[in-house]
């Protein structure tokens, strides 16, 4: 068999320069066996290229055996990228720029600093990504030109860096540093577009329905799509629109209602697709008061008439407090149609909150203006039915997005994100946007002690990037522009926390860990609020600022009940300080999903618990298991680790609490969402809500949902405060398949 070496000249293929490549990277592992099974894989013609990845795809597999695998998995990637783009970060820029990608004027500043620059990169760095980040960074984020690779990770991070602040070197170095080592990461609109022609960084976009007419909503259409073309997520609530059977006066005729409306934006979201890189996203919001909301509850069920569904968009609920009294005291609910209310008291329901809600809603139901009357738990149960089925809709609660916001002197908020971390208020005139970073919190442990006051300075570099962002930004559409400048909000989140919980030993269930969960989003709210400070006695605050509730010395915990402060941080001086020199940004703290960032970092996502210890990998290589590196760590320590505890886990669904060979304290630690109360889960978000301004994207999971488990848990939500009351419903399938990869067991049953 012959090999197409990268010069385009053939060879025998030889087993000992395989073995021999492998050795030469210093990982101390048997790389003999490694070679020996990538060798039954070759073909005739196989390129030099695709025996590198063949060889990572084998090692990464064995990395059950001995972390150490990975590592060799991961240097063999790094050389290959490193191999594939350009020698240096300027010349891979030059390269952009002519190939029409990147922006020519910091191309310019790029070349004038070139010697700078290309000092800057530190190349090895690439290797302390694991194989899976540097797999995802490849496949969807370093940039391509003509399918041909020009950028290597550190290269991107430079570009990103070097985006935000050019033409400040400091600055753009510092951030450089930041992500290149792990501390944290940009969002992945940021990472795909800073740097570029068309710099649109934002990552979610509110928008409002602009009116109930024809030339309205076609203009909303317009501007979902133009969001969507950029890659921003969108969160659009319809409160306004006319329901069904409703009279339209300009033609005499009647409306259709929500759905036809809706089923238009379902195929934008399908058919502007983000330039290739993925499907346009779209959450569609709606109060439970409107007549339609039936039928909206029905839109991604996989039954039913397929004219009525609308399954590429997201459903989520905003709901008044008012909505959840009458369904705990067992009362009924009135439906009504948003027009017929306005135009018999020249008020909408979804412009009012709180006890002026109350009023207007009862008043409506004085005049006899509801389409329907219904128990509350009608509509409750359909909710709920959506949710077993579809996980959606999403749970958010009016109320409390309103009472805690510090943009509350601006306006009303309407509804969220596609995320449900975002609260901005958003207008016809004003579509609110966000811009999105996250702290990698497993890096700032050390030697067994979180290092808070790293965590406080890193909360602020991303805040000040945030801030540049903003007006370093390409917007969609003129209303976003309006909106950023004006508010000025970001939003901070963080991935990796239940590592951290495993890297103290501490189990995510206990005592020590919701301090701990509080403390650090504690610090994360006052390095944020310490460095808009700063910006805002050097640049002015946001518009809105003086009227604020910031500005009268009311910050977010000061809006719940009984916070968990830690008295770490002199917050009295603190607010002395906001008032006398204000804040450039009206929100900051947004902890968001971190999916893909996440996998890039090697963290498990966000604020979550692990979901499994053990999960399936689908490569070139075949099939093969990876396992929580936390896990596998403890139980190497402890001499436990091998291949019968292994298939152990895997007969266990990827639980360990069944292995009763392994000491409690390991397996309280390692315990999976499926085996921690849900009551955990919101009790900790309720402790960092107290320091999260804008709100949070919490999942929700029940092995096997039902109605009386689901309404529990709603109503625990909504008592404990929360603006997010669930962002996904996850459940389980009833049945596993049958373990063919591992070998029966003949102790037990499983």
């Amino acid at each position: 068999m012959k090999v197409v070496k990268r010069d385009g000249t053939h060879e025998d293929i030889n087993f000992n320069k395989i073995a021999n490549r492998l050795k030469r990277l210093n990982i101390d592992v048997p790389t003999a066996k490694v070679a020996q099974k990538v060798m039954t894989s070759l073909y005739d013609g196989i390129s030099t290229e695709a025996i590198e990845n063949l060889a990572a795809e084998t090692a990464v597999a064995m990395s059950t055996e001995s972390l150490e695998y990975e590592r060799l998995a991961t240097k063999l990637c790094t050389s290959d990228i490193h191999k594939r783009a350009p020698h240096t970060f300027v010349e891979a820029f030059d390269t952009m720029v002519r190939g029409g990608v990147a922006d020519p004027e910091l191309g310019k500043w790029v070349q004038e600093n070139a010697d700078e620059l290309n000092s800057i990169i530190k190349k090895t760095r690439d290797s302390d990504i694991n194989f899976f980040g540097l797999k995802t960074l490849e496949r969807g984020y370093l940039t391509k030109i003509d399918d041909k690779l020009v950028e290597t990770p550190q290269y991107m991070f430079l570009r990103v860096s070097a985006g935000i602040h050019f033409p400040d070197l400091h600055d753009t170095k510092h951030t450089y540093n930041m992500m290149s080592q792990g501390y944290c990461i940009h969002a992945t609109p940021t990472l795909f577009n800073s740097g570029t022609l068309r710099p649109q960084m934002s990552s979610c976009f509110l928008q409002a329905m602009e009116d109930d007419s024809l030339t309205g909503i076609f203009n909303t259409v317009a501007k979902t799509a133009q969001i969507s073309k950029w890659a921003g997520g969108i969160g659009l609530h319809v409160h306004n629109i006319r329901g069904k059977n409703s009279m339209i006066r300009g033609t005499n005729g009647k409306s259709d209602g929500l759905i036809p409306m809706l089923r238009v934006f379902n195929n934008v979201a399908r058919y502007v697709n983000q330039g290739g890189k993925r499907k346009g996203s779209v959450a569609v919001y709606l109060e439970p008061w409107h007549t339609d909301v039936m039928s909206f509850l029905d839109l991604r069920l996989n039954h039913g008439d397929e004219e009525a569904r609308c399954r590429d968009l997201f459903t989520a609920m905003w709901i008044p407090d008012l909505f959840m009294q009458r369904l705990e005291a067992g009362r009924e609910w009135s439906l009504f149609c948003p027009n017929e209310v306005f135009e018999l008291t020249a008020k909408r329901l979804s412009d009012v909150w709180g006890e002026e809600f109350r009023e207007l809603y009862e008043r409506c139901e004085a005049q006899g203006l509801a389409r329907h009357r219904v128990p509350a738990e009608t509509i409750w149960k359909a909710i709920i039915k959506s949710q077993i089925e579809t996980g959606t809709p999403y749970m958010l609660y009016k109320d409390a997005c309103n009472r805690k916001s510090n943009q509350k002197n601006s306006g009303i908020i309407k509804s969220s994100n596609l995320c449900t971390e975002i609260m901005e208020i958003s207008e016809s005139d004003q579509t609110a946007v966000c811009n999105l970073a996250s702290l990698a919190l497993p890096k700032f442990v050390h030697q067994g002690e979180f290092q808070f006051n790293k965590l406080r300075q890193a909360a602020g570099t991303l805040t000040r990037n945030l801030n540049k962002v903003i007006d370093r930004n390409f917007y969609p559409t003129p209303c976003a522009r309006v909106s950023n400048m004006r508010h000025r909000p970001i939003g901070l989140g963080v991935q990796g926390l239940a590592d951290v919980f495993m890297m103290l030993g501490l189990a995510f269930d206990s005592p020590e860990s919701r301090d701990l969960n509080a403390k650090i989003f504690e610090t994360i709210y006052y390095g944020a609020l310490e460095a808009s400070m700063d910006l805002s006695r050097e640049l002015g605050p946001y518009d809105d600022w003086p009227w604020s509730p910031s500005a009268q010395g009311i910050l977010q915990f000061d809006m719940w009940d009984d916070p968990k402060l830690s008295g770490a941080y002199n917050w009295n001086t603190m607010k002395s300080n906001i008032k006398k020199h204000g804040l450039r940004n009206s929100l900051l703290v947004a902890p968001m999903p971190t999916a893909s960032t996440s996998q890039i970092l090697g963290n498990n996502e966000c604020f979550e618990p692990y979901t499994t210890n053990i999960y399936l990998r689908r490569t070139l290589a075949g099939e093969f298991v990876v396992v929580n590196k936390h896990l596998v760590k403890k139980l190497t320590e402890l001499g436990m680790w091998n291949k019968q505890v292994k298939d152990n886990i895997i007969r266990n669904g990827g639980s360990i609490q069944g292995l009763s060979e392994l000491p409690q304290d390991v397996r309280d630690m390692f315990k999976t969402v499926w085996e921690i109360s849900q009551k955990v889960i919101i009790d900790m978000a309720r402790d960092r809500g107290a320091f999260v301004c804008q709100s949070q994207s919490m999942n929700l999971f029940i092995d096997s949902p039902t109605l009386s488990k689901i309404s529990s848990m709603h109503m625990y939500a909504w008592k404990a405060g929360l603006k997010t009351g669930m962002y996904y419903l996850r459940s389980r399938a009833k049945s596993r398949p049958i373990q063919y990869t591992v070998e029966p067991c003949t102790t037990c049953s499983a």
